[in-house]
């Protein structure tokens, strides 16, 4: 028996989301079904405002809200760092500041290498990347990248165009399994995995 037909448009919506099968999303279309009005349109509110009002800052890519520079970037102690960390996303970048630790600059790829996705250095915000160093004043470069096989094709192809033009370029040191996302990592693995980062 098939269910109604709004019902079956909002779990083919739920079911194209990452990590939502189709059993995931009828248990979430049933919840909704019995939210009351109100709470349905603070959710659809919610949706359509993070589409409107958040975008991304122009100098790292980090995600900003109602502003053209994130937080970060507006942070004068942050902004003269000569260190900048590297990452693919912006939520690699809170992992990264949720561990404490690191109080220099980011720099937000937007992904990572994928042939296979059709994902290319050129998607990527490498381009962006090497435009910044030429301007900025940065000593050392720090890999925060996810270590799937993606990311360290990634963060092999950025160190070979980087070696040139920095001194000092690192990894975070992986207490972390391979093809785990960085966002998943607790603090302590995250913080000792910084500590513990490597020269390249």
């Amino acid at each position: 028996m098939s269910i109604a037909n709004p019902l079956q448009n909002i779990v083919r919506e739920f079911s194209k989301m990452p990590g939502i099968g189709q059993k995931t999303a009828q248990r979430l279309a049933f919840y909704l079904l019995g939210l009351p009005k109100e709470e349905i349109d603070d959710l659809v509110f919610s949706i359509k405002e993070i589409k409107n009002e958040i975008g991304f800052c122009e100098t790292c890519f980090h995600i900003t809200y109602k502003s053209s520079k994130c937080y970060i970037c507006n942070n004068v102690k942050r902004a003269t760092s000569t260190q900048l960390c590297i990452v693919s996303d912006s939520k690699d970048l809170l992992a990264m500041e949720k561990m404490g630790r690191f109080s220099g600059k980011y720099h937000v790829l937007g992904g990572v290498i994928s042939p296979l996705s059709g994902i290319g250095p050129e998607q990527l915000r490498i381009k962006e990347l090497l435009e910044r160093i030429g301007k900025e004043e940065i000593t050392e470069v720090v890999f925060a990248i996810s270590p799937s096989i993606e990311g360290e094709t990634t963060t092999l192809y950025l160190r070979k165009l980087l070696q040139p033009l920095i001194g000092k370029i690192s990894q975070i040191a992986y207490g972390i399994p391979l093809g785990t996302d960085l966002e998943w990592a607790d603090e302590l693995t995250l913080c000792r995995a910084y500590e513990g980062r490597n020269l390249l």
